[in-house]
């Protein structure tokens, strides 16, 4: 996996300017054709990412044909990944797991506690709060309120906030976890995780109840890093591909993302400079961020289009969606932790609306296609390829969703960039 180099931002998207010119300048001595540039999604340190990012980029240079010259590049941002989420194949998974037993359930471990205070730092009086009353597990109801209120307090951000301008692709608001009854909403998080086989489906309603708060937990982070993935892509990302392309107009780059990561490449197309023509494909890898992201007209609201409308045009190529129905943070998770508040008593239909793009592909686009795994990537437009047959692995509460690591997928973006195979 050489040449290999990192590009970090911070939460507000601002670039180590000193890795940032090191790929500039290491980019042109190489003499790299194909530059291929893969964000992570949630982890809980950079060891995770650089794992993901060699086991990705392994197959790649056998793939590669005569006259190509790969580079690498893997993004470093501040994400979370609770540590109770096994990654398949991770050589440390299992003995990740195995430290953070204590996870896998309503307490508060002390791993997950010292990541999220590293994520949300200023927060600690709000976490040892919600460790707390974690751990009390009461039965009394205005305890729930109160830890739903410290759990919203610790991901929120001000209202003037640039940040808050990348939270939504839909235009839909806060999502209900967020504003809703904090009773109601542990109590539809349990249900849910009923339906991964994270926890049993009979037990007490108190412990059920609290099993759901531990899941809010989680949701509302990952919210936090949704909208700090569209922060990082559209403020830091893109205006560094932007300056690489200026720099050597003649690569050829190609941007990937899994899961938050997907989104962080797609809103970095948004923070480009229009001119920037460099960019030969997209690929998504189980991208967690709403299957309307793209449309130019939403079906439930015909007023308005996704927020990323019509950036597919800014790739000179295809923008391809890999998707997988055996992703369960993104089939039954996901749209519980996107829905609107107020939005209908009924959860007929949460999936459609509140679908990821990860779990389906890409909705509501004119033009765009579908394909089986292994088949031709079209030259341009969006593309959704059903990756189920090698995306299928994983334990609860996420499924398959980490189970990105295969040489079907890495073929996937050479089609889709067109690079030249051996």
């Amino acid at each position: 996996m050489e040449p290999y180099w990192e590009l970090t931002f911070d939460a507000d998207g601002d670039a180590d300017t000193a890795q940032r010119d090191r790929l500039i300048a290491g980019v042109a001595r190489e003499r790299v054709t194909d530059l291929l540039v893969l964000a992570h999604g949630w982890n809980n340190d950079q060891d995770t990412a650089r794992d993901l990012y060699r086991r990705f980029f392994t197959p790649c240079r056998d793939l590669a044909g005569t006259g190509v010259r790969l580079g690498y590049v893997g993004v470093i941002w501040p994400a979370i990944r609770f540590p109770d989420e096994p990654i398949p194949d991770f050589e440390r998974s299992t003995a990740a797991a195995a430290g953070a037993g204590a996870g896998a359930g309503p307490l508060l471990d002390e791993p997950t506690r010292r990541l999220l205070a590293a994520t949300f730092p200023g927060h600690d009086g709000e976490l040892e709060r919600i460790g707390a009353l974690l751990a009390e597990r009461s039965g009394v109801a205005s305890r729930l309120y109160e830890y739903g209120r410290h759990v919203r307090d610790l991901v929120s951000v001000h209202e003037n906030s640039p940040a808050r301008r990348f939270a939504d692709d839909i235009w839909s608001g806060e999502p209900a976890m967020l504003t809703d009854d904090a009773v109601e909403v542990c109590e539809l998080f349990a249900a849910a995780m009923e339906g991964t086989g994270q926890q049993e489906l009979f037990g007490s309603l108190r412990k059920r109840l609290w099993n759901g708060a531990h899941e809010l937990l989680r949701q509302a982070s990952y919210y936090a890093m949704k909208r700090r993935a569209g922060t990082v892509g559209q403020l830091g990302l893109g205006p560094t591909v932007g300056l690489l392309v200026r720099d050597a107009p003649a690569l050829r780059v190609h941007l990937i993302g899994h899961s938050f990561g997907a989104r962080l490449v797609s809103y970095a197309l948004r923070g480009m400079p229009e001119s920037v023509r460099g960019v030969k494909s997209t690929t998504l890898l189980q991208g967690a961020f709403s299957h309307y992201a793209f449309s130019g007209r939403l079906p439930h609201d015909p007023r308005r289009a996704g927020a990323l409308h019509g950036v597919q045009r800014r790739i000179d190529g295809p923008l391809v969606s890999c998707y997988s129905r055996h992703d369960d943070a993104l089939g039954k998770l996901y749209p519980l932790a996107s829905k609107i508040a107020g939005d209908s008593s009924t959860f007929l239909g949460l999936w459609e609306r509140w679908g990821a793009i990860g779990y389906n592909g890409i909705r509501a686009v004119d033009g765009a296609k579908r394909v089986k795994l292994g088949r031709a990537i079209p030259a341009k437009g969006c593309v959704s390829v059903d990756a189920a047959a090698v995306v299928r692995r994983g334990g609860p509460p996420a499924g398959a969703h980490s189970d990105i690591c295969h040489e079907e997928l890495a073929r996937v973006v050479f089609a889709a960039g067109r690079i030249a195979l051996a």
